[in-house]
């Protein structure tokens, strides 16, 4: 099935997901392929949804080029067209970009600084959430330059 003039690139579309439907994305790429019914019922085990509401969801992640589907009977089945991987990888991409311009050693100033290190020179560290502070994941540097690679 070839892209439809509304459909975006998925590299572009994936970058602007709504919670609801990041969490339909990370349900479906474990999957490889679903039904609405299927992820659906997936999501229930965290939280009900309607069926009418993924089924949404989906219709809406078809047009933005972020899934195919093709019809299977009468419920169409659902595939990510990116990788998992490869979301994060543009997500990470994107945040290096636009707010480190494209410095891997700004970012990782960055990541140290919400573990107690200073901030890069001339980058001013956000603020973190009330109670967020601990949270933060720390990373090896080879699997960064890996992922950003």
């Amino acid at each position: 099935m070839g892209p439809s003039p509304q459909t975006q690139s998925p590299r572009r579309a994936v970058l602007d997901l709504a919670p609801l439907e990041l969490d339909c994305m990370n349900t479906l790429w474990p999957m490889g392929e679903a039904t609405v019914r299927e992820i659906r019922d997936r999501l229930a085990e965290r939280r009900a949804r309607a069926y009418t509401t993924i089924m949404t969801i989906m219709d809406r992640l078809a047009r933005k080029g972020v899934v195919e589907r093709r019809k299977t009977g009468r419920a169409y089945v659902y595939r990510p067209r990116l990788s998992a991987e490869e979301a994060r990888a543009q997500a990470l991409a994107q945040v290096l970009d636009g707010f480190f311009a494209g410095s891997k050693e700004a970012l990782l100033a960055q990541l140290g600084n919400a573990n107690g290190a200073r901030p890069a020179a001339g980058l001013s560290a956000p603020a973190a959430p009330a109670g967020h502070g601990d949270a933060v994941e720390t990373f090896p540097r080879e699997r960064l330059d890996n992922t950003l690679a």
